[in-house]
């Protein structure tokens, strides 16, 4: 029977090697990745429009095929993302903090790696060489467990990784594809307690619940992107429909497209027409009573449905729109609070103080105002690629880059002391 068991003690050997290297050589080997994955372009499209072929014949939407696919522009994008790594400074060996006790003994907070690190995810084959990039700065050996839909590109990225790591002087076990294609894989890495280290699961509701549920190593918990963008009545009108087409439409497939719009019943008059005008033969509205009311005849081309109760609780990941009404402020924040998914919120607005309650009352890992929702990304954030966005309250929150893997050691000096 096929088992992951002797990729999870290569990766745990290679890791303790890893974690010897300095900045300059792993650098150095993700210099020569980049190298590797420039010049083999051609394979990857190949491989990706395998995958693609694959993905259009089993039904896959448009807008998810969108998160498999591969191009020139997509190929630079993840090269500059490993280069921004590059640039980042080495997390690991940093003091964090450090004191002399009263008994002269001088204790020290410093960063580690996390160690063996395992991320599950859903299509986008960009995610291989990100949390690839991120793990090996970070002197971590990574699993790569991706879907069945992006499995030849994933397959030609992890050879291009570890050519370039071949050629860099880097340490090319650190890197593994669990590529059978089998669910009992997932289960295997669920289970492999003093293999691996921490797994992080990227990708839709039911493989992030499946993975926390039945998991017997720490999770560090990515969540789906049920995101919502409040409009107030002092907002600026037509702003308020470019940012909202932009949170949809720019990327509908993404976790950070907004999915719900909330608008208060005072601006209602002045948004939602102007938006069903943008919206016509673009996206789907899902409206509720009064919003419906307020929208009257819809312009020619534009999609109007009744919202019902599971459209406030569903991650879309298409051209499809929420639009609740609320009355007030309170009413806003409890309706995001209750259907949100701790990712990503907006309020558009003018008042000040309307923000701030906005900001200090939402439970999201990201509160935006007056912006679009599509910002909540590692590479935006600076940290040049990400591992996902994390929706939990501990260790890591909001997009993950080098600095969610690694963990923290007290290392303590003393000259004889002893407790008595």
């Amino acid at each position: 029977m096929y088992s992951l068991a002797p990729v999870f003690d290569t990766l745990r050997t290679a890791q303790a090697r890893l974690a010897l290297e300095n900045r300059h050589t792993k650098d150095k080997a993700l210099k020569a990745v980049m190298n590797a994955i420039d010049s083999s372009r051609g394979p990857l499209y190949k491989a990706n429009e395998a995958d693609i072929h694959k993905a259009r014949k089993a039904g896959m939407t448009e807008a998810l095929m969108d998160r498999l696919f591969l191009d020139h522009t997509r190929i630079d994008g993840i090269l500059e993302g490993i280069a921004t790594v590059i640039r980042q400074d080495d997390p690991i060996g940093k003091i964090r903090a450090g004191w002399t006790l009263p008994n002269g003994l001088l204790v020290e907070q410093r960063t580690v790696a996390l160690g063996v690190v395992a991320i599950i995810y859903e299509s986008r084959p960009n995610v291989t060489v990100d949390a690839f990039s991120l793990a090996y700065k970070a002197g971590c050996a990574i699993l790569l467990r991706g879907s069945s839909s992006a499995l030849e590109s994933n397959r030609a990225l992890v050879e291009a990784i570890k050519q370039g790591l071949e050629a860099g002087g880097g340490i090319a076990e650190a890197v593994a594809l669990a590529q059978s294609g089998s669910r009992d894989e997932v289960a295997e890495i669920l289970n492999a307690r003093g293999k691996i280290d921490v797994v992080i699961p990227r990708g839709g509701k039911e493989l992030i619940r499946r993975v926390v549920s039945q998991a017997r190593i720490p999770v560090i918990e990515t969540g789906e992107g049920n995101c919502h963008i409040y409009v107030e009545p002092s907002a600026d009108i037509p702003n308020a429909v470019a940012i909202i087409e932009n949170a949809k439409t720019q990327k509908p497939g993404a976790c950070n497209a907004v999915e719900t719009l909330v608008v208060h019943r005072d601006a209602a008059a002045a948004l939602l027409p102007l938006l069903a005008q943008r919206f016509a033969g673009k996206v789907e509205l899902r409206c509720d009573g009064p919003s419906k009311k307020v929208l009257g005849t819809p312009p020619p081309g534009l999609v109007l449905k009744d919202a019902v109760m599971e459209d406030w609780e569903t991650e879309f990941l298409d051209y499809i729109l929420a639009v609740k009404t609320v009355d007030t402020l309170e009413e806003a924040i409890d309706f995001i609070n209750r259907y949100g998914t701790k990712h990503s919120e907006a309020i558009l607005t003018k008042d000040i103080e309307a923000a701030e309650a906005f900001c200090r009352r939402v439970d999201a890992a990201c509160v935006y105002t007056n912006a679009s929702t599509r910002f909540t990304d590692g590479g935006v954030f600076g940290f040049g690629a990400e591992l996902g966005i994390s929706t939990q309250k501990f260790h890591a929150r909001g997009p993950m880059g080098l600095e969610a893997l690694t963990t923290i050691q007290y290392r303590i000096a003393g000259s004889g002391q002893i407790r008595v």
